[in-house]
């Protein structure tokens, strides 16, 4: 008999969770499980690329509402988790004053938001072998599904995130294993909440290397490039930990020092776009540093490019990076906590130092020299990214 299993997440807008729960369940075993999708808000572009096998449920509409506006709420008529949503702003917002924290407000806002609203949200009636959280917050698997077991995903770098970690160890007790992208995420995790140990696994993010190749070869990007121009491109969400304001002024110094055919092409969006675009005219780079904004496809980008770059101030594990090796490409990260974890260093790619003179000279390294470009791209090519085999970890745990 099949097993019955839930996985839960907020929408399906491009992001690398998003991806990578795609290249999850394209690989999974469909003859074994029943997969149900719980989409909390049914938006987003990657809503078109679930599998057909995957049992979409329909959208509840109090769900929809932790990452609306407050206003919007009101409007759809969800008066009482409007209010719990403005109660909770301002209790974050005097947590986070008395813990001098620098961002943290938002995230205690959105735990606090899930907790006095659990009274006001309804359980998922059917029950399941296993219910998969696969994006934090984990409040609603934790408290609204009804499952023999339950498993939380770890997609960042905990260390790092202002939270209220009191708050988040009580919704972690409530799963039976944790689910980590990485061991750097794992032992970073684990630094901060060492009681949950022996609930702790690490499973990659599964990559499809042949689906990510046929996407790859869609359109042609930078084929025609009359300008000789040196195409570096990033993906990400546009915001302060991805690090594009350091790629900024680092593309800045690389064309005073007369590297002025580098251009810059970020593959993103998000609530820093709006910072980017003022520090891009103050640089004078409107024609070499270009937001993309939302593409459903990066890979073509990613193919043509001549450098890919990960900018970033802290990752979990960039599913970009990952996608990166398997098109081939010479890589530059940034020496953010987990970069160890994604990259081996000065053989598929190189760490530089997280500032703006290290991506300047990471990139004037490899800007200035095809072999180093060649080396890595070699390296590269002679390795195998697919790891489907880091579903069976998932499959033991379900049992």
């Amino acid at each position: 008999m099949k097993k019955n299993i839930l996985i839960s997440v907020y929408n399906m807008e491009i992001g690398g969770i998003e991806r990578s729960l795609i290249n999850m369940l394209e690989s999974f075993d469909y003859e074994k499980y029943n997969v149900d999708l719980l989409i909390f808000h049914h938006v987003g572009d990657f809503m078109k690329l679930i599998p057909k096998r995957v049992n979409i449920l329909p959208e509840v509409k109090k769900f929809t509402v932790f990452r609306k506006p407050v206003i919007q709420c009101l409007k759809e008529g969800h008066y009482s988790l409007a209010l719990m949503r403005i109660i909770a702003k301002y209790v974050a917002a005097i947590k986070s004053k008395a813990r001098n924290l620098t961002e943290g407000a938002g995230y205690i806002q959105m735990q606090l938001s899930l907790k006095y609203s659990s009274y006001f949200i309804p359980k998922i009636d059917k029950k399941y072998d296993v219910a998969i959280s696969y994006a934090w917050p984990h409040d609603i698997i934790a408290n609204k599904v009804n499952a023999k077991k339950k498993i939380a995903w770890i997609h960042t770098d905990y260390s790092k995130l202002e939270i209220d970690n009191r708050l988040d160890l009580n919704v972690w007790n409530k799963f039976d294993a944790i689910a980590s992208v990485s061991d750097a995420c794992a032992a970073s995790f684990l630094s901060t909440y060492p009681s949950l140990e022996e609930k702790v696994i690490v499973i990659e993010n599964l990559t499809s290397p042949s689906f990510i190749k046929k996407m790859a070869e869609e359109i042609k990007i930078f084929n025609n490039n009359k300008d000789q121009s040196f195409n570096i491109v990033s993906v990400g969400r546009l915001s302060y930990v991805k690090g594009f304001d350091l790629a900024i002024s680092a593309l800045r110094m690389l064309h005073d020092k007369g590297l002025t055919n580098i251009k810059w092409h970020v593959i993103g969006h998000g609530g820093f776009e709006t910072d980017l675009k003022e520090l891009i005219a103050k640089n004078n780079l409107e024609d070499s540093f270009i937001l993309l904004g939302k593409q459903t496809n990066p890979y073509p980008y990613i193919k043509d490019c001549d450098l890919y770059v990960q900018p970033s101030r802290y990752e979990g594990k960039a599913v970009t990076v990952s996608e990166a090796k398997i098109l081939g490409k010479p890589i530059l990260i940034t020496s953010y906590p987990t970069a160890s974890s994604q990259i081996e260093n000065s053989v598929e790619g190189i760490i530089c130092d997280l500032s703006v003179d290290g991506i300047v000279n990471g990139i004037e390294g490899f800007y200035h020299s095809e072999e180093l470009r060649n080396s890595f791209i070699r390296n590269i090519k002679e390795r195998d990214f697919s790891n489907n085999y880091e579903l069976e970890k998932l499959y033991k745990i379900v049992g």
